[in-house]
């Protein structure tokens, strides 16, 4: 009798359990192990920033599954569990609590964590960092003891704490050093549209200018900015980026490189040993290039395909990166990639944020947003994928339908 295989998933958030899900859904009868540092079972972190903090919804509306569906799937989720190392080589895991354990094929799906900034008085209390459920616990605790939040950096996170602290009704100041808030993402015209969203909802906002230090007895209470400018707060929110997690492989051979570089199979390059989420840096077949994507559908979409292709099934990862923002009364979904563009079409008016935006290189759409318009990212996402030249006039044609272009 052949002994079952074992599959080991590291990382048990959205990724490692869309791909445990996936592999019992695909009819994989072995030995599944999830493994998760959290004290809770896997879960969405798109709402730690938005309804989970300000309240309105609770930790089962962000849970990935039902208490109970792990148990019911024959997954065996361990969490507050850490897999401390790996030998490729030798096809083993050290768990933390547990020892030692073989694998046939292994999955890491550790996500990033947050950048932390390196500056006098980063270590202060009163600065938090929104990464994880407790962070998120956390954070909403002194939110509700503070009339006023500092958040540093103007990016996805920050922009969104800084909407959701207003509406919890919050007084707000704003850091960012880029001259409008997601600037390196959208651009400058449309990173103003969300300046003004902010603006007008009464955040104080500190652009183009750079933190210096933080000042205060104890607990941070102000931040210095480049400029000299002291900026006074009760509580401090700093969002400037995450570092992919690659700990777990750094001295194994893996190759890395801005995270666990990855084919685009969700391969690494050690043979039975997969990447998804955050982590991976994972060669995207349309675009030509590799992509680590920081979003909820890298995680929702990579996890199910690296299940399939550990069961040797070769799908190709090709979904049209996507990520969506919700701040005050505007929503937005995205999709594509640009580094860099050579034109932006608006069809809609930005000023009145309802629009569609499309950034073109060399006459290709490589992105679109839609900002409060609806029923329109298939065809967005459509467009980005079939690389095909377009006449921008007629983009900017809201008489034309997306989708006979």
């Amino acid at each position: 009798m052949s002994t079952p295989r074992t599959f080991v998933i590291s990382g048990a958030s959205l990724a490692g359990a869309k791909a445990a899900e996936t592999l019992r859904a695909e009819g994989f009868d072995g030995r599944v192990v999830l493994v998760g540092e959290e004290p809770v079972r896997p879960y969405e972190r798109p709402p730690l920033s938005k309804g989970y903090l300000r309240g309105e919804v609770g930790f089962d509306t962000a849970a990935v599954h039902d208490e109970g569906y792990y148990e019911e799937h024959d997954i065996e989720l361990l969490t507050s569990t850490t897999v401390r190392s790996v030998d490729p080589a030798a096809k083993v895991v050290t768990l933390d609590p547990g020892g030692e354990l073989r694998y046939d094929e292994l999955l890491v799906a550790t996500g990033a964590t947050p950048r932390r900034l390196s500056i006098p008085g980063a270590d202060l209390d009163g600065i938090h960092y929104l990464r994880t459920l407790s962070s998120c616990d956390d954070l909403r605790v002194a939110l509700a003891g503070v009339s006023r939040l500092v958040v540093v950096g103007g990016g996805w996170i920050g922009s969104e704490v800084a909407a959701s602290a207003r509406q919890m009704g919050t007084d707000v100041a704003l850091v960012e050093a880029a001259a409008v808030p997601l600037e390196r993402v959208l651009g400058s015209e449309v990173g103003a549209m969300f300046g003004a969203l902010h603006a007008e909802h009464g955040v104080e906002l500190h652009l183009g200018v750079g933190v210096e230090s933080f000042r205060g007895r104890g607990s941070a209470q102000e931040v210095v900015l480049a400029d000299g400018t002291a900026v006074a707060g009760e509580l401090f929110v700093v969002g400037v980026g995450v570092t992919p997690r690659t700990e777990l492989v750094q001295d194994t051979g893996i190759e890395l490189a801005n995270g666990i570089v990855v084919d685009e199979y969700l391969s690494s390059t050690y043979p039975g040993v997969w990447a998804a989420g955050d982590v991976a840096n994972a060669y995207h077949p349309v675009f030509g290039t590799h992509i680590r994507l920081e979003h909820w559908s890298a995680a929702l979409n990579q996890g199910p395909v690296a299940a399939q292709n550990m069961l040797g099934q070769q799908v190709v990862y090709r979904k049209i990166p996507y990520f969506f923002s919700d701040q005050y009364d505007l929503g937005m979904e995205y999709s594509g990639f640009a580094t860099s563009w050579d034109r932006v079409v608006s069809r809609g008016n930005v000023a009145e944020r309802e629009v569609v935006v499309f950034w073109l290189d060399g006459g290709t759409v490589v992105a679109g947003m839609n900002v409060n318009v609806w029923d329109v990212n298939d065809d967005i996402a459509a467009l980005v994928e079939s690389a095909r030249r377009v006449d921008p006039e007629r983009l900017a044609d809201m008489s034309v339908e997306l989708g006979t272009l």
